[in-house]
Order: C-alpha cells, then structure tokens, then sequence
C-alpha cells in the first residue's frame, strides 16, 4: 500500500547535523593517533635509557619491560580494532538499515516492515515501531473503508432524495388540482364537511410539496452548484433581502448591519443562509415589530457572523434540537413551516468549513445565532 508521504523531517542543528559515523571515525582516528604517538614516546625513551645505562643486570631489566609495553601495546591495538568492528558490524550497520527502512516508509510505502537483529536494544525498538505502523495502517484501512462506505451512502440518500422530490412532485399537484376541480364542479351538492375535507386534501398535499421542495433543497447543499470563491457576504445579504423585501415590508421589520467582509464560499448558498435567518426571525416575532441585526467580527482565519432578533427567543434546552430535521417547536398552526430551515442552514455552514449555533449567553430578549465562515485571505489588503 502507497499513500502519501510523510513530510520531510526537521533538519538537526548544531552538532548534531554530523552524522554518527563520522563521529566514530573522527574519536578513532584521535585515539588512533594518540596511540601510535604514545608508543612511539615510550620507545623512544626506552632507548635513551638503555643507553645511558652500562649495567647489564638493568638492561635486561629493561628489555623485558619494553617487550611486556609492546605486548600490552599489541593488545591494545586488537582490543581497538575489534572494538571498531563490533560498532561496526553491531551497531552503525544495524542503525542504517533501519533508517533506510524507516525512509521507505516515510516515502509512502506503509506496508513496508521494520525489523533489524542486532543488537538486542535496536532489535526491540523495531519491533515496537512495526507494531505501532501496523496498528496505524490497519485503522488507517478501515477509516478509509469507512469513509468510503459513507460516502457511498450518502451519495445514495441524496440521489435518492432528489430522485424521489422530482418524481413526487407530479402526483401532489395532481392530487391538488383534481381536488379543487372537484370542489368547483361539485359545490352545489357538497356540505360544509364535505368542504372542510376537500380543503384538508387540498392543504396536505400543498404542504406535502413545501416538504419535498425543502427536502430538495437540503439534499443539494455541496452536491449542486456548490463551487466555493471569494464572495463578498454583503451581496448576498443584500440578495436575501430583495427576496424577502414583501415579508419585511408586511411586518415593518427592521434589518441593520455591519460592515461584512468577503469570505470563501458559494453565493447563492450564503444567500439562502441569509434569507433563512432572518424569515426565521421575522416568523418568530414578538407583539413589537421584528429588529434584526446581522454583524460580524474576525476570530483567527474564520469570520463570525451573527443574526440577533427580538422575537420570542428559544429556550436554551431546545439549543441542538431546533437544528435536527423536520423538527418543530410550536404547534404547526401557530408558526407554519417544514422545520427545515435551520437544519439547512446548518448544513450550508457545515459544508463551508464553518460552525452553527445558538448563543446562549446572548443577554435581552430574542435570539442570537452564530456561525463561522472562512475567511478569503485577502480582507487585510
């Protein structure tokens, strides 16, 4: 197995950018040195001191004792040069093959094993990294099946969810149109429960397409037109707002505004993360007219935005169910709608890399909604 490699490790400073060898070479070569000056030093003196001696009996004495230092010298030198050998042969050779190998798998190759066999401290070390570069490849695969599989998934769900609101679409407004065409022809010989029934499959099915179109809505979110570029946030504002213009006309509300900057994303979605928010607001409003401010700040490399109203607020025990699909708070003829909206919107944010929530710390009446954007990285400019 390939994947991608790691990236490149941090480059050593001081004395520690020479390689380990080189530092074995460099103490053999000064002990090397050091060595052959020394029993060329002691030879010498030896000789001076022969021949300012004319004793026998002392020169013998001597004698033996230059012939016990090159025998001791001799042993040195082989207890030197097996030394060399055995860091050699038992260490420096076992450190490279396992740095060539941790190389392979540094490169891509994860499949690629550690193992060295000598000497026994190198020869655990592999083993216990192997272990963890296994395990890690091993959850590796399975995230990735995993993921796969939910990606197959939800691939699925959301062909099938558009597969289904187009095909959908056909028999509710048939249902609809016949209804009503039954209710014109035949008022005269229809009672008032008769009407009341014909209005309730009439409204079923009018309320059956708003689900379907919202259901559709939802399943588009990053599978249709969800091309991210820098846009400027006040545009879309200012399109969610042409939009309701009717709405916030009716209502006398009032939308005031900060300056909002540009951020990464696709226009017509922030568009309608705008226009859900504040037909939220506007929906749920108190006896005042309706006050909505949208605003934001920067925090890091994401914008905060903001959306704070004067309506009847939301309890905050309700802060992660109002989020959940086609769920509703209020009695469906009291505030109508699909429960949709703040799912979608929810979704529309998540799928830009941002975040959604209720703020709960928000003091005075309403509610305050609060979500991140990245920004476009040229706001500072």
């Amino acid at each position: 197995m390939s994947i991608h490699p790691l990236p490149p490790p941090r480059q050593p400073t001081g004395l520690g950018r020479l390689p380990l060898v080189r530092w074995f070479l460099f103490t053999g070569a000064v002990a090397g040195v050091t060595f052959a000056a020394g029993v060329v030093a002691t030879m010498v003196m030896l000789a001076q001191t022969r021949a300012l001696s004319a004793d026998p009996e002392l020169t013998g004495q001597i004698g033996r004792l230059t012939a016990a230092l090159v025998v001791m010298f001799a042993v040195l030198l082989a207890c030197g040069v097996g030394l060399g050998f055995i860091v050699r042969y038992a260490v420096l050779k076992p450190i490279d093959q396992l740095t060539d190998q941790v190389r392979t798998v540094a490169a891509g190759d994860f499949d690629h094993s550690l193992h060295v066999d000598r000497p026994a401290e190198l020869a655990e070390l592999s083993s216990h990294i192997d272990s963890m570069r296994d395990r890690i490849v091993s959850a590796w695969r399975m995230a990735t099946n995993q993921a796969e599989e939910l990606r197959r998934s939800n691939g699925e769900l959301e062909q099938f969810a558009y597969v289904a609101s187009h095909d959908l679409q056909e028999p509710l407004r048939k249902v609809a149109s016949f209804t009503q065409m039954l209710e014109q022809r035949y008022s005269t010989q229809l009672d008032e429960r008769a009407r009341q029934y014909i209005y309730y499959a009439v409204d079923g099915a009018k309320r059956m397409q708003l689900l379907i179109n919202d259901l559709l809505d939802f399943s588009r979110v990053g599978r249709v037109t969800g091309e991210r570029t820098v846009t400027d946030s006040g545009e879309a504002l200012n399109a969610a707002l042409e939009n309701l213009s009717a709405t916030i006309e009716d209502t006398e509300a009032t939308v005031t505004r900060d300056d909002l900057p540009k951020v990464k994303g696709n226009r017509l979605q922030l568009t309608q993360l705008f226009q859900n928010l504040i037909e939220n607001a506007i929906k749920f409003r108190s006896e005042a007219p309706p006050r909505i401010h949208i605003g934001a700040k920067r925090s890091g490399g994401m914008w905060e935005f903001s959306c704070a109203d004067n309506g009847i607020g939301v309890e905050p025990k309700y802060a992660d169910r109002i989020f959940l699909i086609f769920q509703r708070l209020h009695a469906r003829d009291v505030y109508p709608g699909t429960g949709i909206g703040l799912a979608l919107c929810r979704k529309i944010v998540e799928y830009h890399g941002g975040q959604l929530w209720l703020d709960r710390s928000a003091e005075g009446q309403g509610a305050t909604f609060r979500w991140t954007l990245p920004a476009a990285g040229d706001d500072d400019e």
